[in-house]
């Protein structure tokens, strides 16, 4: 069993919930560095997909826009950011990376070029859907989130396939336990169960 975690923003593969998910799932977990411009974050995820084909996807915040493009894959969204532009047009300049990067970059420039093109990716999000993936799609929201609220917005794209669980925008290790593993238990496939 293949799960890929996707990070959300400023972070890294090594961001905590990759490690958690390693440990709750007993399984392969791939967490790539996302690089911050679209067409790049877009690219690699994509071709990694076509070569692991992961059983699950696994979008954390700004990982959950990403997760959300990648059409086909069953994939959990945890607290989704479907608008990105809006914190980063508050952030344009030098951003310090939150966790260690594997090719030791501990900053990224962000330009207003690449707000506009987070712009453009967030005018079509949500095209094409059709019944296939929304039953594939499943969302995650915590009823304390401070940074992103975008739960009623899934909900008009994908109907009763969110659930709400207490916590805050990043969960934490007995909230990905309790809450978020089994909604992705619901998605893996059943030949494969985690031991």
């Amino acid at each position: 069993m293949k799960i890929l975690f996707i990070h959300g923003l400023a972070s890294s593969g090594a961001y905590k919930m990759a490690s958690t998910l390693r440990i709750l799932l007993r399984c392969e977990v791939l967490a790539p560095d996302v690089p911050i411009e679209p067409s790049a974050a877009l690219a690699l995820l994509e071709d990694l997909c076509r070569r692991e084909r992961p059983d699950v996807i696994v979008g954390l915040s700004l990982g959950g826009f990403w997760a959300q493009k990648l059409r086909g894959y069953p994939k959990v969204l945890v607290n989704p950011d479907f608008h990105p532009s809006r914190l980063l047009s508050t952030m344009v300049g030098e951003v310090k990376y939150l966790s260690p990067r594997e090719d030791g970059a501990t900053s990224f420039l962000l330009t207003w070029e690449i707000c506009k093109e987070y712009k453009s990716l967030e005018e079509k999000e949500f095209e094409g859907l059709d019944a296939a993936e929304r039953a594939r799609t499943r969302g995650c929201f915590a009823t304390e989130d401070e940074m992103v609220r975008c739960g009623d917005e899934f909900s008009r794209h994908y109907p009763g396939q969110g659930v709400s669980y207490p916590g805050r925008h990043l969960p934490n290790y007995p909230e990905t336990k309790t809450y978020i593993l089994p909604v992705i238990r619901t998605l893996l496939p059943a030949e494969n169960p985690p031991l």
